[in-house]
C-alpha cells in the first residue's frame, strides 16, 4: 500500500478512537439505527463536507451528491436516494445545497467543454438560458457566476418538488419540506435562498418569490455600485 493511502487508514483509526473516547459506545449505538431527519442534495465538490458544515454527526444527515447539485427526473440514482430517505427513513427536510465558486456551474455558464460531464451540465445550461437576459445585466463574471449558482439551486429545488417521490409523499400527508440553500466557500456559511416548500400547491409561488428576491438583491447591489 502506498504511503498516501496508508496515511488515510492511520487518520481513520485516529478519528474513530477520538470519537469513541469523546462519546463511549458511539459506534455501537450507530450500528443499531439510522434515523436522520435531513436529506442533503449537494455538489460533489470536495470543499463542501455536508456533515461538517451543519455540525451533524454520522447518522444525522442522509446525503446525495453529484456535479453541480443537479436533480434530473431520469436520474434513478438520485430518485432512489430520495425514495429511500422519504419512504424508509422518513426524513422531514430535503435541502438542495449549491455553493459559490462551483466549477460545474461556471463551465455551464461559459459553455466550456470538459468531456462527458457536458451532457450532465446541459441541465445547468438550461437554467442559464432561462435567465440569460437578466444575467447579462450583471457587470462582472463573478456576479454572474454567483447568481447562476443560486438560480441553479432554486431550479433544482423545483425539480425535487416535481418528482413522483415527493408528490406521492405530499399526497399521503407525509411531512416533507424542500429547501434551497447556498454555501460560501469564502466564509463557510450557509445562506437560505428562501425557497421553502411543504406542499404541491405552493411550489410555483415559492419559486417565483425566491427568484424575484434573488434578482432584486443583485439589482440593488448593481445600483449601489453605480451610485
Amino acid at each position: 500500500m502506498s504511503k498516501a493511502l496508508q496515511d488515510l487508514f492511520d487518520k481513520n483509526r485516529s478519528w474513530a478512537q477520538n470519537l469513541e473516547q469523546r462519546q463511549p459506545g458511539f459506534f455501537s449505538r450507530l450500528l443499531e439505527q439510522q434515523a436522520p431527519e435531513y436529506l442533503w442534495i449537494g455538489c460533489s465538490d470536495s470543499r463542501v463536507p455536508a456533515n461538517e458544515i451543519v455540525g451533524l454527526m454520522p447518522g444525522d444527515l442522509f446525503v446525495h451528491r453529484n456535479v453541480a447539485n443537479v436533480v434530473v427526473h431520469s436520474d434513478l440514482n438520485c430518485l432512489s436516494v430520495m425514495e429511500f430517505a422519504i419512504d424508509l427513513l422518513k426524513v422531514r427536510h430535503i435541502m438542495v445545497v449549491g455553493h459559490y465558486g462551483c466549477s460545474g456551474v461556471k463551465a455551464a455558464m461559459n459553455g466550456v467543454r470538459i468531456g462527458i460531464a457536458d451532457n450532465w451540465l446541459r441541465h445547468v445550461e438550461d437554467v442559464r438560458n432561462r435567465h440569460q437576459t437578466w444575467l447579462d445585466t450583471l457587470e462582472s463574471e463573478t456576479q454572474r457566476h454567483n447568481a447562476l449558482c443560486e438560480l441553479n439551486v432554486l431550479e433544482q429545488a423545483v425539480h425535487v418538488c416535481q418528482t413522483s417521490v415527493v408528490r406521492e409523499a405530499w399526497t399521503r400527508g407525509q411531512e416533507v419540506v424542500v429547501h434551497g440553500w447556498v454555501y460560501g466557500l469564502h466564509n463557510g456559511l450557509l445562506q437560505d435562498l428562501r425557497m421553502t416548500v411543504g406542499d404541491a400547491d405552493a411550489v410555483q409561488a415559492a419559486y417565483q418569490d425566491a427568484v424575484a428576491q434573488l434578482k432584486a438583491r443583485y439589482d440593488r447591489q448593481r445600483e449601489l455600485g453605480a451610485g
